[in-house]
């Protein structure tokens, strides 16, 4: 098997995007040879912990209203060639994602962090929820098979903060600036939401020279 290294952070639209074009090539090659493992990256590492208010949160970081309609245009634009509706009026607050990545952390351990994500994404982008909030992250925890009473009493530390912090911090180190950023085998890195045709064609590339190997 080959590892798939993805780095990503649940409120980044680009990574709900890039999952979903994966998703798509995976369904299309049952046998793909893919260990997949998810990895922080918060793209507001400083963010008070309660979030804040979204549309002052857009329009500080793009300079105003137009400048956070014209850095969505292309999301927008590529969320619906994935067949993606995001409901951006739904969406109210920008969450510190700290606790959702320690949940996706908790969830690797359980082997269903992939579950995890994809529900982070859908309550984030489709349902509009706050994912800083630790009630709704337990809820999510249990609607993917984990016990959300445990959840929430970890949540109620600060196990594994540190952790996360760490990891984001090494990416960095490492060279990533933006998520998604899959990593193919420890060596290949592959920025961005790429297309379902790509990861067919890393794939069967794959596939070809293990049985050349073979």
């Amino acid at each position: 098997m080959v590892k798939l290294d993805i780095l990503s952070d649940p409120i980044c639209p680009w990574c709900y995007i890039g999952k979903t074009n994966l998703d798509r090539a995976l369904e299309q090659r049952p046998d793909h040879p893919f260990v997949i493992e998810w990895h922080p990256f918060q793209l507001n590492p400083d963010m008070p912990r309660e979030g804040m208010d979204r549309r002052t949160y857009l329009e500080a970081k793009f300079g105003g209203k137009d400048g956070a309609v014209q850095a969505y245009a292309p999301v927008v634009e590529h969320a619906k060639t994935a067949g993606l509706d995001i409901n951006f009026e739904a969406m109210q607050r920008t969450p510190n994602t700290l606790d959702a990545h320690r949940l996706i952390l908790w969830a690797g351990i359980e082997g269903r962090q992939t579950a995890v994500i994809s529900s982070l994404f859908k309550a984030y982008f489709v349902e509009g929820l706050d994912i800083g909030d630790r009630d709704i992250l337990a809820d999510i925890a249990d609607g993917c098979g984990m016990d959300a009473s445990v959840i929430l009493r970890l949540l109620a530390t600060q196990e594994d903060e540190q952790a996360i912090r760490d990891k984001d911090t090494a990416a960095r180190e490492m060279g990533v600036n933006s998520v998604p950023t899959f990593i193919v085998a420890s060596q290949h890195a592959v920025p961005g939401a790429q297309p379902t045709d790509l990861w067919l064609r890393v794939m069967d590339d794959i596939i070809a020279q293990r049985t050349a190997d073979a």
